[in-house]
């Protein structure tokens, strides 16, 4: 007998989705050459396993990522919680060009959006990045009209701050944020998570496993594809990425003693912060969807959670998340 996939709910609108998502990113962008097959192959494994909240954004692959999407979306779309994401503006080229919040920018990116997903409405749409020359408030107000259209059903924000967070829900409920969390990202907790949770907002964990530094699998930049853009990433530059190896260390030998592999318990840890976090591992390979989606059937003791809080507090990450252009565009 097949047991139904957790799930878990996003805000107090009841958007309810798989307890662990897929991000669908490094399907079409970032992380080096992908094989649509095999992607299409892992979207299509996801919703037959039950893992339903698929994540993408108009920025990834410059629309592809959304493409690809479509044409999963084009005979399995009841099947789906899509989320999708504006905000964050690139050439055709792929060349960035800034964050742009405006309320008719606001429009137009949905209506593209829509057109590549060949939908007619969108489940979750997130503000990618906070634009610092609009007010929150106008931008929230303009996703709210495409709420009031039928457009959209509920709406998120990526990578705010505790207090941009309550703006926006001042002008219309917002049900998920989502923001970068993992074993060695967890700046959210003193601020981002602490408003979610005075507002009921839920929260979604992108890198949940450390853009897979976190797996284990990676040990310096020259096992990553030319175009692999952790080549420039600070935590992944000689000398930090030593460093850091030693929590990777530290991690494994739990997950040995667990009888899981180091990315399920990075995932178990996230699951157990909280009943109102939902991490988005993304992934290119078939077996690397299960391994992530059997994380919700591991049971982490109080003990071994606390383990875990120790081996962290013992652990000083090196370099920060993003270069310094991309740290100037978080928790905004």
């Amino acid at each position: 007998m097949n047991i139904p996939f957790p799930r878990r709910t996003l805000g107090r609108q009841g958007l309810t989705v798989s307890a662990i998502g897929l991000g669908c990113m490094g399907m079409s962008d970032f992380y080096g050459p992908s094989d649509e097959a095999e992607n299409l192959a892992v979207l299509h494994h996801a919703l037959d396993i039950g893992v339903n909240f698929l994540d993408t954004a108009d920025m990834y692959g410059v629309g592809r990522n959304e493409a690809l999407l479509s044409q999963v979306l084009k005979t399995r779309r009841d099947e789906v919680v899509l989320a999708t994401k504006f905000g964050n503006v690139r050439a055709p080229n792929g060349d960035f060009l800034g964050i742009d919040g405006r309320p008719e920018y606001v429009a137009a990116a949905c209506d593209a959006s829509l057109k590549r997903l060949g939908v007619d409405h969108i489940d979750l749409y997130y503000q990618h990045r906070v634009d610092p020359r609009v007010p929150i408030e106008d931008t929230v107000g303009a996703m709210a009209r495409l709420v009031e259209a039928g457009k959209v059903r509920h709406l998120g924000l990526s990578e705010a701050s505790g207090a941009t967070v309550r703006r926006a829900a001042s002008v219309h409920p917002i049900a998920a944020l989502q923001s970068e969390y993992s074993l060695w990202t967890r700046e959210v907790e003193d601020d981002a998570l602490v408003a979610c949770r005075e507002l009921g907002i839920g929260f979604v964990a992108y890198s949940p496993l450390g853009r897979g530094f976190l797996t284990g699998a990676i040990h310096n930049t020259g096992e990553l594809a030319d175009n692999d853009w952790r080549r420039h990433n600070p935590r992944f530059q000689d000398g930090n990425i030593d460093r850091n190896q030693l929590l990777v260390i530290a991690v494994s030998q739990i997950a040995k003693q667990h009888d899981c592999t180091p990315a399920q318990l990075a995932l178990a840890w996230l699951l157990y912060r909280g009943p109102d976090i939902v991490p988005i591992p993304g992934t290119r390979r078939v077996a690397r969807l299960d391994e992530n989606a059997a994380a919700t059937r591991i049971d982490l003791t109080l003990a071994e959670q606390r383990l875990l809080d120790d081996i962290l507090a013992s652990h000083q990450i090196a370099g920060t998340r993003y270069p310094a252009a991309g740290m100037a565009t978080v928790n905004a």
